[in-house]
């Protein structure tokens, strides 16, 4: 169904670079959600009169949510789509992120409250009533749910939306948790054994997880995690690509929300090369990271000596230095300053986060052990943390 909706209202639907294309794929998905929440809500509040039971009931008011949440959804993509302004340069992409959180939030406290009914439930039990009807009413939720999960991943994965992942995490859950509700429903009928609280206290837990993993989900790129290593991968092999540039070191990627990326990194070139030459070669490099990737690109040139041999032979012998500390440590823009009575050794080094050293600790050791090979040498070094 959604495929075919597809087709019909969104225009270029396979370019899904495009932010349009984007916002009127979450439009949709939004709309065809609070759509079949409603009908589920309607259907599961109807079963859950007619049984008495307080996890359809409670079932039934999750759908409830899940359509609200899909009204967050509409609105996030809605809002998210608008043009940057002056007060928001890189537009309003993030507010995609802050709709999913929303969602989640609302998961965690319909999952607290389901929780609580079944626990009272567990307390004061009463005796359910059971009819086909109600059986088919939470088969039919099941299959309208696993069809919800489906197509919100697999839009979410095809146009790469956290907003649409938290939705398919919560559809999913719903599932599970109207299975349960369904395998107690049965179990009542045919074994006598009320289990209807148990079951609520369940699907509560079910819903409670899959809240906290929307959450994390939808966070995470507003505290600003680290870049994806496949798009870290892909600026690389864009960025070397091009003879002259000889290394790429400290990369550092924006995420302003789906397709709003900005990124910028270090570049080495020989400080030999013919700079107006050089500088066209950034050039290149940064409008394909912005043509293949959809990211603005900025690449600041550092130059390296490639062709003075004590300055390859010292940058060796810190590399060399830095692998009997930790084979993790690398180092990068290495220059030499020599004079009458000591050499500058002059380099950052790029460090794990889970590095045992504190930053001085760490150059006062790398000191030691260069003055170890010379006395005359003397680090000036700046501590990098690694990306990934």
């Amino acid at each position: 169904m959604v495929t075919l909706l597809t087709k019909i209202f969104i225009r270029d639907s396979q370019n899904t670079s495009s932010p349009a294309v984007r916002q009127a794929y979450g439009m949709l998905c939004g709309t065809v959600g609070i759509v079949l929440n409603l009908l589920l809500f309607a259907g599961k509040f109807f079963a859950g009169l007619l049984s008495g039971s307080i996890a359809i009931t409670a079932d039934a008011f999750n759908n409830l949510s899940d359509a609200g949440s899909s009204i967050i959804t509409l609105i996030g993509f809605r809002m998210a789509g608008q043009k940057p302004d002056p007060g928001h340069p890189f537009g309003h992409g993030r507010i995609e992120y802050i709709s999913g959180f929303l969602v989640s939030l609302l998961i965690l406290v319909m999952a607290l409250e389901l929780i609580k009914n079944s626990v009272e439930k567990i307390l004061h039990p009463q005796e359910l009533t059971f009819s086909p009807v109600i059986v088919v009413i939470l088969a039919v939720s099941i299959l309208v749910k696993c069809y919800m999960a489906l197509y919100n991943a697999r839009i979410g994965r095809q146009i790469d939306s956290a907003a649409m992942k938290a939705t398919a995490t919560d559809s999913l859950s719903d599932m599970l948790a109207t299975t349960v509700v369904l395998a107690a429903t049965l179990t009542a009928h045919y074994t006598k054994l009320s289990i209807d609280g148990y079951c609520g206290v369940l699907v509560g837990l079910f819903i409670l997880y899959a809240g906290f993993q929307a959450a994390r989900d939808t966070l995470n790129p507003l505290l600003g995690q680290a870049p994806d290593p496949a798009f870290v991968k892909q600026i690389e092999e864009i960025v070397m690509s091009y003879d002259t540039i000889l290394g790429i070191h400290d990369l550092i990627v924006h995420n302003y929300g789906p397709g709003r990326v900005l990124i910028s990194l270090h570049a080495e070139v020989s400080a030999d090369g013919n700079l107006l030459k050089l500088h066209d070669t950034i050039d290149l490099a940064e409008h394909r990271l912005h043509s293949e990737l959809g990211c603005s690109a900025v690449i600041h040139m550092d130059p390296v000596c490639i062709h003075d041999e004590q300055t390859q032979r010292l940058k060796i012998m810190a590399q060399h230095v830095l692998s009997t500390i930790d084979e993790r440590l690398t180092l990068h823009d290495f220059r030499i300053v020599t004079g009458p009575t000591h050499t500058n050794l002059i380099f950052d080094v790029v460090t794990p986060y889970d590095f045992d050293y504190s930053d001085a600790g760490l150059c006062e050791l790398i000191n030691r052990r260069l003055k170890e090979q010379d006395a005359s040498y003397c680090a000036v070094i700046e501590v990098d943390k690694q990306m990934l």
